[in-house]
This record gives structure tokens, sequence and C-alpha cells, in this order.
């Protein structure tokens, strides 16, 4: 058989065949293999080429498309950080494992896409962001401000406590622009008229004329079968769950209840001032301005001299009698982030430049312009303006602060100690709290079976809840990791006992299940018959007479009701204000049924609009940026959805 197959596709018919299907097998067969063989994608995003928009997403034309991915390495970061951000907003309320979720994953992965879509819309429409935008948009970070100003020295520092270089940060900030200048144009440029503006005052300030009638709910006694029990028992199982609790035992460990350390000797306080001497030291500090002549990493010998031969023309110019080195800088220096403030680096200290600039600043002697100095960034003229000098505090002046500062590190030495001992018993015997408290002379305290809303004693603490329900101490009846409820005080806990949360059976929620059943008939009974009485106004009927026939009182007249009250409830107010108003003088009537079934039959006899002279200019210009701003919004993610729509994105939730 396989000779046969042999002599068959060796012929001339044969090769055509297998060359046909070669191809589409092996683009495939590729595309298969990164997309499973290199499993580290959360999401790829793909557009038609920006020279051809509408180029067909079938293959080969397919493969002319840009691509954007994102990895799972990105999108663990973007998710981190969101964790961390939702952690310090919700601090002891937040709960990790709810945060785990796959909506979780899916919203932040969500926005890295609409990034990347930002990113490719913004290159087929050739969006640039100019140097001039990118240096004020630095300038104007309030990280970098001191004082409402931008500060040179505050910028350099917060760039090395990074690790990056003002060349990468720009680079960021001007990337970040070109994906938000669109649509933040878009958002900018949304406007209100003065006829909508007229219009939302009137139906903000609108009050209706309103007669009221509430009629109580009639009471459902007959009984419940058992057909109908277990109809409604079955589709509502979710309320009948038996909530899920366990029984813990938990030693406190309070630092705060440790007697006071013993106050730290003369000589304690000497060997700790010996030892930490440089901290007394107010440091040298120079005040400088720079003008840097950028060199491009690819730059070739030429362009290297020939930046150096401007900075050596600027030096000697800036040396000269009655120079302005602040205007030199202005017009020369490469540096975004000093340029406009005259070069301007405010006063410098070791260890806030690179090592070269660093050398030169502090090796002058006198205040005065350096010769031009090479760093990674290319050439720099220094002005040195003004020194600083350093100065050290003898021991007497700084011994309170000694003295505070040994006494709350004996009393953090003595809680560690504390903590260590009990992290000690637990890994000794792990299953037993009776060694930790022997240990630290504490009790073992035991409380429970409790549920998750439980909320007294240590319960009260998320922390301590979110072990306390931990299916990993559930299942293996562990002691847990100590938890830091408060500054200096651990609880330690092992779960005893846990009852799972199940559906209770029918025979233990037999009343609830009857009570919820005549609830619904009652409130089925109310909707029919306020719908009839409904009609009856409809038919021309009053709503005093209505009131007559039920053996009510007279309906309760609310005049000038506001959008928005709850009167008698917001549900209902809402029923009110979605009502027509009165034609003539016929008067609009309307129903709606509450939650316990009482019905409430409302006429609305008239209705007056608000009056848009009755706020002021700053109240209209308030209420029209908020009107602004709100439809900016929509029309910004509006965009974004319209730029997705010519895109093709692919997820891949396996992977998040």
């Amino acid at each position: 058989m396989l000779q046969k197959l042999r002599e068959k596709s060796s012929g001339l018919l044969g090769t055509i065949v297998i060359a046909i299907l070669i191809v589409p097998l092996a683009l495939f067969g590729i595309d298969q293999y990164l997309v499973q063989g290199g499993n580290s994608t959360a999401a790829r995003i793909e557009a038609p080429p920006r020279w051809w928009p509408a180029a067909p997403s079938w293959w080969p034309a397919s493969m002319l498309w840009q691509e954007e991915v994102i990895t799972v390495q990105e999108f663990s970061q973007a998710f981190d950080q969101e964790r961390s951000q939702r952690r310090a907003q919700q601090g002891d309320a937040f709960d990790p494992r709810a945060f785990e979720s796959l909506d979780s994953k899916r919203e932040v992965l969500e926005k890295l896409v609409d990034q990347r879509v930002l990113k490719i819309a913004a290159y087929d429409d050739g969006v640039v962001a100019s140097d001039a935008l990118v240096r004020s948009t630095i300038q104007d970070i309030p990280a970098f401000q001191v004082d409402g100003s931008f500060d040179a020295q505050r910028y350099q520092m917060a760039l090395a406590s990074q690790a990056q270089t003002p060349k990468q940060f720009e680079a960021t900030i001007r990337d970040g622009l070109q994906v938000t200048l669109v649509p933040v144009g878009v958002q900018d440029s949304s406007f209100v008229t003065r006829a909508e503006m007229e219009r939302l005052v009137r139906l903000i300030g609108e009050r209706r004329d309103v007669q009221l009638l509430l009629v109580p709910p009639a009471e459902d006694t007959a009984a419940v079968s058992d057909a109908d029990a277990q109809a409604w028992y079955e589709a509502h199982p979710e309320d009948f769950l038996s909530q899920e609790t366990v029984t813990i035992e938990y030693v406190d460990v309070d630092a705060r209840n440790l007697p006071a350390p013993a106050a730290a000797s003369e000589a304690v306080l000497r060997a700790r001032y010996e030892d930490e001497k440089a901290r007394f030291v107010e440091p040298e500090e120079r005040l400088a301005s720079h003008i840097l002549i950028e060199v491009p990493a690819d730059a070739d010998d030429a362009a290297r001299k020939a930046a150096e031969d401007k900075a050596r023309a600027l030096a000697s110019e800036a040396r000269a009698d009655g120079a302005d080195f602040a205007a030199l800088a202005q017009a020369n220096s490469d540096d975004a982030g000093s340029a406009d403030m005259g070069g301007d680096l405010g006063w410098v200290g070791k260890d806030m430049m690179v090592a070269p600039f660093e050398e030169a600043l502090f090796g002058m002697a006198a205040p005065g312009v350096s010769e031009p100095v090479e760093t990674e960034f290319g050439w720099h003229v220094i002005q040195l303006r003004e020194i600083k000098a350093g100065a050290q505090e003898p021991f007497e002046q700084v011994r309170d602060t000694l003295a505070r500062e040994q006494a709350e590190a004996d009393r953090a030495s003595a809680a560690n100690e504390l903590v260590t001992r009990v992290v000690d018993q637990i890994y000794k015997n792990p299953n037993d709290l009776s060694g930790v408290a022997s240990a630290t002379g504490l009790d073992v305290q035991t409380v429970g079976p409790v549920a998750r809303d439980a909320s007294d004693g240590v319960l009260a603490f998320p922390a301590v809840k979110r072990e306390a329900f931990d299916e990993v101490l559930i299942q293996d009846g562990t002691i847990s990791d100590p938890v830091e409820i408060e500054a200096g005080r651990h609880v330690v806990l092992r779960v005893t006992a846990h009852q799972a949360s199940s559906t209770q059976p029918l025979d233990a929620v037999r009343e609830t299940v009857d009570a919820a059943v005549r609830a619904d008939r009652a409130r089925k009974a109310a909707r029919r018959q306020g719908a009839a009485l409904l009609g009856r106004l409809k038919a021309g009927e009053t709503l005093a007479s209505v009131a007559e026939s039920k053996g009510l009182a007279e309906p309760n007249p609310i005049p000038g009701l506001q959008r928005g009250m709850p009167v008698p409830n917001e549900a209902i107010n809402r029923a009110m204000f979605a009502a027509q108003a009165p034609s003539g003088e016929a008067p609009t009537p309307g129903m709606e049924v509450m939650e316990d079934g009482t019905i409430a039959l409302f006429v609305i006899e008239a209705v007056t609009p608000g009056d848009d002279t009755a706020i002021n200019a700053a109240q209209s210009e308030m209420l029209k940026g908020q009107l602004e701003q709100v439809r900016g919004y929509d029309d910004a993610q509006a965009y974004t959805r319209s730029q997705r729509l010519r895109m093709q994105v692919r997820v891949f939730e396996e992977n998040l």
C-alpha cells in the first residue's frame, strides 16, 4: 500500500496537490504551535494595516494585519497593581479571595485591551506628542512639584529612586500621551447647549401636585399545598441555604501587655550615637544649574564631537562677564525637566546625580561654571551657585531622640521575641495550640460555631475571619500564621470544626417556604387588584371614590412633590415622575405595588417645571461642567468601542 501511495504521489498531479496542501497546513500548524506551545498570551488584538484599512481578515491578507499581544506577565503585573490599589482603598474589608474571581480578572484585562486598541488607533491616525507637550506634562505632575511649582531636584530624586533615566521617563510619558490624546480630546470637546441646560434645570427642579392612596395588602391565610411548597422550594434553592460555620480556638498575642522595657543606659545611648553618627550630620548640599547637550546612544563620533564642542562653547560663554546662565539654559539645554527653569536643579546632595556629574559638582571649590562633563545622557555644563556646608549634631542635642528610639526598639524586640516563640511552637506542633499557650503564658480561647457575618471579638477583624474560613486551614486543621490585627497584636488560630453551607431540607424550612409562597400570592393578587383599581381611575372615577369603596381614609394630597424624594419611597416617586403630565384638566392616574403588597394609587394633578432663572451663574456653570464631564466620558468610551469594532480581540481565559 505504501508503494502504491509513493507511486501516486510522485506524478505531476500528486506534486501539485501536495504543494497546495503544504502552505495552509504549515501556516495553521505554526499558528497552533505559537498559541499552544507558548501559552503565555492573555489576549491578542489584531487590526488591518494602516495603509489598507479595508484589508480582509482571511488568509493571506490577514498576514498583513497589525498585532498587539498582552502577555500573561503583563496581565499579572496589572492585576497585582489593581489588587494593591483595592487593598489600600478598602483596608481590612478587602477580601483577596473574592478579588480573584474571573470577573475581576476580565475587568483588569479589558482595561489593558482598551489601551492596546487605542495604541493601534493612535498609530493609524498618525498621532504624535510634541516635545513641548511632554515637557509641560512632566512639569505638571504633582509628585515633581514643591509649593505648586516644578522642582528639578525632586524630579531627579524621584527618577533615581525608580532606577529610571530622564530619557526613559520621557519616552514613557510620550507613549502614554500618544495613546490618550484622541480619547482625552474627545472627552474634553464635549459640550452642553443652552437649550439642553434649560431642559435639564426644568426636569431637575420639576414639582408635581399629587394625590396618593395606599391600599393595604390583603392578608393571605390560605393553606399552602405540598405541591406548591415543593415547587417554590425547588425554584429558589439559594434562599434556603444554611450558613457556613466554623468553630475556632485561638491565642491572642498582644505585645502591649508586655512589661515596659527598662530605660537604656548612658553607655548604650552613646554607642548607638557612634554607630549612627552619620544620621545626625546635616549633609553638604550645593545649589546647581546645568545645561545638557544630549547625545543619543547610537550617535557616531562626529555627532559626539559636535556635542562636546557645543558644550565647551557654552561653558566659555557662561563664564564671560555678565553672562546669563539661565537664559543660555533655556535656549540650549536638552533637559526637558529643567530647561524652562533656566537649568535649575535646586539643592543637590550626594548620591542624587550620576557619578561624573556629582564628582564635577562637588569637586568645585567655589561657585562658578565647570568644564563640560560627559555622562550617559550627554555633555553637561554645570553652574555651582551656592554651597551649604554640612555639620555634625552633638550627642547632647540628640540624646532624647536616641532614648526614645532605643525604647521603641527594645519594645519591638520584646514583641518580636514573643512572636518568634509563637512561631517556634507552631513549627513544633502545628495542630495543637497548647504549646503556644504554655510558651507565652496566654490562654487558649474558643469561639463558635460562627458564620461569615460574625463580627464579635477577634472575628470583628476581617483578616482573622479570612483565616478562619481559609480552605487549607479547614481541611488540614493546622494553626494559622500569626495574623497582625493591630500594631503589636497578633492572633494565631486553628479551625476545630467546620459546617459547609448546604440546602436545608424542605421539612426544616417549611414555614419559611409557606410564608414566601403566601407573600408571592399576595403580591400577584395586589397587582391584579391594582390593575383593576387603575382601570377605574382611567375610566373617570375619582381617587376619593375608590378610597370610599375600599373603606379607606381620604387620599393624601402631596403638593409640590420634588423628584427623588422618598415619598412614600423612591420606587413610587420614580413612578409618579414617570407618569405623563396631565392633559387639560384631567389628572393622570398611576399605580405601583410595593414589595409588601401595598398598592400605591396616585393621580398627577399638576406639573410645575423647574425655573432655570432660579439658580445663579456659579450653580449653572457647575451643573454644566458635571453634565459635560459625564457626557465626555461616555463619548470617550464610545470612541474606544468604535475602534474595537474594527479590530479582532481574542482572550485566552485559560491563561488568566
